[in-house]
């Protein structure tokens, strides 16, 4: 058993398959906090912005670049994500950015299959030293666009990407080939549920057709020995501070109790996917 929040068999797995899901990775209080305060947060609806996905679907999101005090904040630097984001990256990581996914039922869109380091390598991060933890929000099926993987397409190395809608997406002829030979996956997922993946992981989501939303909150980490060699608009390595996982039903409390809303930890930027 590793000594951290992932075990070695799911450090194993991700090595081998570019991801691993860890099943209620946060508890049922923790989701319901961050479920209500995502869905009544005034501001972080009125800071969204839409993704076309080429075929007339709109994926809503909002992205920030710096944790901050909030609950979404102690969620990203609470030490069970960070510390399992330290034994993947394999030491100290960063706060690279945080996301909000708002699949919303009916009419939310779709998301190209892409990488993640196909965007952020053109940000000046020379390596792929990056993990992301997608937490499910509400519960991730099929019929709600649950996210699509290919195993072991990590290891394929960085792939072209081209603009699909408003979304850049891999090299279309180069995916069909590795689909070819490499299986497909969808991670249907519950509440709480985490799915850890590597930044060169090829990944979609098909439309929202369902009755049911599919909300997710993404937290990225970059290695701090990975530090960009430019400015971009997601930040070079900036210290972050963990906290204990109790902070984060501390920080729904206050949330909750005092009804103003500090938006200062919105860090708008419009160049996300997931």
């Amino acid at each position: 058993m590793a000594n951290g929040p992932l075990s070695s068999a799911q450090l194993e797995a991700y090595e081998r398959d570019g991801y691993v899901l860890a099943a209620n990775f946060f508890t049922a209080a923790e989701t319901a906090l961050l479920k209500r305060a995502a869905k009544e947060d005034k501001a972080l609806d009125d800071h969204a912005f839409s993704r076309g996905d080429g075929e007339g679907g709109q994926v809503r999101l909002s992205l920030w670049n710096h944790p901050g005090d909030s609950i979404y904040g102690m969620f990203a630097r609470c030490e069970s994500a960070v510390n399992a984001a330290e034994m993947i990256l394999g030491g100290e990581v960063y706060h690279y950015h945080s996301k909000m996914i708002m699949k919303d039922a009916r009419v939310g869109g779709a998301w190209a299959w892409h990488q993640d380091y196909g965007y952020w390598y053109q940000n000046g991060v020379l390596a792929p030293l990056l993990t992301s933890i997608f937490i499910a929000v509400d519960a991730a099926a099929r019929a709600n666009g649950c996210l699509q993987v290919i195993p072991g397409s990590h290891a394929l190395g960085r792939i072209d990407h081209v603009l699909t809608g408003d979304q850049a997406g891999a090299d279309r002829e180069r995916v069909a080939a590795i689909l070819q030979r490499l299986p497909l996956v969808h991670v249907e997922m519950q509440p709480g549920d985490a799915l850890f993946f590597h930044a060169n992981l090829l990944h979609c989501s098909a439309r929202n057709e369902s009755e049911n939303p599919r909300w997710s909150m993404i937290c990225c980490y970059n290695a701090a020995r990975n530090d960009p060699y430019k400015d971009a608009h997601h930040p070079r390595y900036t210290p972050l501070t963990k906290v204990p996982d109790a902070e984060i039903l501390a920080a729904g409390a206050k949330r909750f109790v005092d009804s103003t809303q500090d938006v200062a930890w919105l860090d708008i930027n419009r160049d996300a996917s997931a």
